[in-house]
């Protein structure tokens, strides 16, 4: 039996993906394949915005066809926008040929669930209102070498007010410590090169024994071996001086730091609970800077949110000029049920936030085009990830997070490559394997 999954959203979902395989492969079916040859069909979901709820109906909707004609096919939905309060009832009624719901919190229960289904010949629904512990004992099939995400903490304590993800995700819970070292030492003597420790806000991390995450970062980077290590997400009210001491301590922990700013206004900052101001975002990346000097920032950045003015707005503007940042992933603010900000008044309409994301995307641009042109004629070090077949060309991102791309006659993946930078296209950079 085969299988194949759709996965909507963030590295947690991409990551949890790989999780459902391994589910499935335990339930008997062996391999990956294309929708129309597969026996069972996986939806694991998003809900942070509009957008990724919409494709998901459309793309689940497209199935009713393919499922009156293959007897016996599984279609199952799973994830956040399962999750979300009443959705799995909405999702039953509008999609009555879908076989299996199940929440964020019941994913190492799909093989019971298929399992049911079979013996029933209703849908089968199990959305558990909380996580009742970390799961450790299930195996993903990763299908993302040379890189691999760990999770170190599920869940979210912030309640940022434009958020959902407390709601589908849960309370935060740390996986013990042990449990993180021995999974990365493992995937370390795989052959993984760079591993991404994964979580909703990482800098939350307490492990069984009290351990924080600068410990916790500061061990895995300790771990033997040729390898890099990142993580995200990061949050600003949970900056310290002693993340930048390990950063700054281990060579194998890139230069990067993912941290979502979302606006540069401190009264918008304010109505969204992200409990830091402007200033304190901004002397932070001084900091951070005087100690790790060629240290890049990435962040995450909202237009449009409830009463922003056009002065707010310029703020936002400002920030990033100021901070400097690498790149920066932009977003139109989307309404969430269930959230505080859907509550409030003042929405911003369609035109306004269009204008607005048109020119920050701009700004952005303009900024990420500068630091790529300085790349050009310098030799960086990236570690091959991929064959991108439309350009003919190997690729992979240095420790700054940058992509680059390059010819080569042999097969590189998963090995470390020089590459002299001859050109830059946006965010792109194109070289020479020396």
């Amino acid at each position: 039996m085969k299988y194949h999954i759709v996965t909507y959203g963030c590295q947690m979902n991409l990551h949890e993906s790989e999780k459902i395989a391994g589910v499935l492969r335990a339930a008997g079916y062996d391999a990956p394949t294309s929708a129309e040859e597969a026996d069972i069909i996986v939806f694991n979901t998003c809900c942070i915005r509009e957008n990724a709820e919409n494709h998901a109906f459309g793309n689940i909707g497209a199935l009713k066809k393919l499922k009156r004609q293959k007897k016996g096919l599984l279609i199952a939905v799973g994830g956040c926008m399962v999750q979300e309060e009443g959705k799995a009832a909405y999702l039953k009624q509008k999609f009555p040929f879908i076989d299996i719901f199940f929440g964020t919190h019941d994913l190492p229960e799909l093989k019971h669930l298929i399992e049911r289904k079979r013996r029933e010949r209703k849908s089968v629904v199990s959305v558990r209102a909380a996580r009742e512990e970390v799961e450790d004992g299930i195996s993903p099939v990763r299908t993302s070498y040379p890189n691999a995400w760990v999770n170190i903490i599920y869940g979210c304590n912030n309640f940022c007010s434009y958020c959902i993800v407390p709601y589908v995700r849960g309370r935060e819970m740390s996986r013990r410590k042990e449990e993180i070292l021995s999974e990365v030492r493992a995937l370390v003597k795989e052959g993984y090169k760079e591993i991404t420790l994964l979580g909703q806000n990482v800098d939350s991390y307490r492990g069984d024994d009290g351990t924080t995450f600068p410990e916790l970062l500061d061990a895995v980077a300790s771990i033997e071996g040729n390898f890099r290590v990142r993580f995200m997400t990061s949050h600003p009210k949970d900056f310290s001086p002693e993340l930048v001491a390990v950063m700054k301590k281990h060579k194998k922990i890139c230069k990067h730091l993912h941290l979502p700013v979302q606006a540069g206004s401190n009264r918008i900052l304010q109505l969204m609970n992200r409990r830091y101001t402007r200033e304190k975002y901004l002397e932070d990346l001084a900091l951070l800077r005087r100690e790790i000097p060629d240290c890049e920032v990435t962040t995450d950045l909202i237009v449009a949110f409830p009463t922003e003015t056009e002065e707010e707005f310029q703020e936002t503007l400002s920030l990033v000029e100021a901070a400097d940042f690498a790149s920066a992933f932009t977003f139109i603010y989307s309404p969430r049920t269930g959230t505080k900000a859907a509550q409030m008044e003042g929405r911003i309409g369609e035109d306004v936030a269009k204008d607005r994301i048109t020119r920050l995307v701009a700004l952005v641009n303009e900024l990420t085009r500068r630091k790529s042109a300085k790349y050009v004629g310098k030799t960086i070090e990236i570690l091959c990830e991929d064959y991108d077949a439309k350009k003919k060309m190997y690729l992979g991102r240095d420790e700054y997070g940058r992509m680059g791309y390059f010819k080569c006659e042999r097969d590189p993946v998963g090995e470390f490559i020089r590459l002299k930078i001859t050109s830059a296209n946006g965010i792109s950079l194109y070289g020479e394997e020396v």
